[in-house]
């Protein structure tokens, strides 16, 4: 088998000279400085640098404490971290004047984890197959990246809980200032991201400092309704000082590891001890701080925040089982742990939405519903929100992992490798699966999401058209359902989760 060689190659951008690698057709160019930022202060433009700057490797990656899920679907690239973190990653299949189409990846992790580096989200096959070029990000996590305190320390520290999306926001205006030497086109930029990389894309929908930055956007297992107000944030600092044990003058000295530390316990206490403090899931995720974000998401879309850019959302099937799959207490749920469940979740809407879906065990019945309830009603709530003003398609994904005899099934995150083309990389082909199905269901989604970059429609070799999203007529693109790749199909809404208040949606 013949190794094809890397070359070196160089590319001069307006932030400065900078030496790649060139493989089999496509260059790299890897930990590009984009930003940086001290502690809890928002991001500024990195400055030029003299000389050639290698861009050979990635950079530090966001301070983070590790999950037992990220073996399962990541495959490696995280380096060294440091609140130093903001490096982005390019590939492109020449640095010439082609102006091609400019994909730029949010990674997910509950704001908490995660990197534009893992090996997963390699641009390689995107903009190989779809001649595009493609940027991966990184942007501060947690309480280095949404944790506000300006309230609580009386201004002296002045995080608004924004910081991470405004790291986001610096990343597309280097875009805009630099993506031409690449080969890209700065006029013709798509965000795309999933789970809370999908959240941060609705939050840069309905940010008026992003707007004219991207114009396509892609949610995949997202929701706008997303971001705490003020008070809610300013509450969530309390408690995490409390954990930290440190007087609010001694944050800035804070050790990392200190953070970590509280980060952790903060996680623990919401997710395993009854949530004492009322502060709910990702306790720590984008504040609405009047600046970079001065309403919640989802209400800015209604409102045309991001009148004229054509978006593409959907979800897999079973969201909810990449967190239940392996934990017993699930699988032997009955109806009454069911409907004690729904009530303590819903309250009095509860029965209604018992009551529209009783196919399946009681556990399937709570993946359905937690599904729902997180990820698929925001995502066609945000679907209607955005279809009054620019086009709307939407996707679900129905592919199941063969891991751990199918028990995942179409879980959380399932997509991912399938979207990169990466699904058959060694350790990650164990959880999504290989073999000339996966094959064509990836080179399907690659090709759709490609074009929709490149003309803002969606389409794939030997797949019927993409049909718009409307009200009247829902119609959504299903990969991997059967042994085709993709076909059309139209879920109808159901009426008692159309009925519910927007409070009981999204995570």
């Amino acid at each position: 088998m013949n190794v094809v060689e890397s070359v070196p190659v160089l590319v001069e951008a307006p932030c400065g000279k900078l030496e790649g690698s060139r493989r089999g057709g496509l260059s790299s160019f890897k930990g590009i400085p984009f930003a940086t930022a001290r502690r809890w202060h928002m991001p500024e433009r990195a400055q030029p640098w003299s000389g050639v700057r290698s861009a050979r490797a990635p950079g530090a990656v966001a301070p983070q404490n590790p999950t037992p899920l990220e073996g399962l679907i990541a495959s490696g690239g995280k380096n060294e971290q440091s609140e130093g973190c903001l490096f982005l990653n390019v590939w492109t299949p020449a640095c010439d004047a082609a102006k091609r189409p400019v994909m730029v990846w949010i990674h997910g992790g509950a704001f908490s984890t995660g990197a534009g580096s893992i090996g997963l989200y390699s641009g390689k096959n995107l903009a190989t197959v779809g001649d595009v070029v493609v940027v991966t990000i990184n942007y501060r996590l947690s309480s280095l990246g949404f944790l506000r305190l300006t309230d609580i320390t009386d201004g002296r520290i002045p995080s608004t809980g924004a910081e991470g999306i405004a790291d986001q926001i610096a990343a597309l205006s280097w875009v805009r200032d630099n993506i031409v030497a690449f080969g890209g086109d700065p006029g013709n930029v798509t965000i795309f991201g999933e789970s809370a990389g999908a959240m941060s894309v609705a939050c840069l929908l309905a940010s008026p400092k992003a707007r004219g930055l991207f114009h396509k956007a892609i949610s995949q297992s997202g929701t706008a309704h997303i971001a705490r107000p003020r008070e809610h944030a300013n509450r969530v600092a309390e408690v995490f000082l409390g954990h930290l044990g440190a007087a609010a003058n001694d944050l800035e000295r804070a050790p990392v590891e200190a953070l970590l530390k509280a980060q952790a316990d903060l996680t623990a206490e919401v997710d395993n001890k009854q949530d004492p403090h009322k502060l709910g899931t990702m306790a720590l995720q984008p504040v609405v701080d009047g600046d970079v974000l001065p309403l919640w998401p989802i209400e800015a879309v209604r409102a045309g925040s991001a009148a004229g850019v054509p978006i593409i959302a959907g979800t897999t099937t079973e969201e909810w089982k990449l967190w239940t799959a392996l934990d017993s207490k699930f699988h032997t749920m009955d109806e009454d742990k069911l409907a004690r469940w729904a009530e303590r979740m819903f309250g009095d809407e509860a029965a209604a939405l018992l009551a529209a879906d009783r196919e399946g065990s009681p556990y399937e019945r709570y993946v359905q519903m937690q599904t729902d309830r997180a990820f698929r009603e925001p995502t066609r709530r945000m679907l209607a929100a955005q279809s009054v003003h620019a086009p709307v398609y939407e996707y679900a994904f129905d592919w199941r992992s063969p891991a751990m005899g199918g028990a995942f099934g179409a879980c959380h995150a399932m997509e991912l490798g399938f979207v990169f083309g990466t699904h058959s990389l060694p350790g990650a082909d164990n959880f999504f699966g290989k073999g000339p199905e996966a094959e064509a269901i990836s080179l399907a989604m690659i090709q759709a999401w490609t074009s929709f970059a490149r003309t803002g429609v969606p389409k794939a070799d030997g797949v019927d058209a993409w049909p718009q999203w409307s009200k009247a007529s829902p119609a959504a693109m299903v990969f991997g359902a059967d042994s085709r790749a993709a076909h059309v199909s139209c879920f109808e809404p159901r009426q008692a989760w159309a009925a519910l208040p927007d409070r009981f949606v999204g995570p």
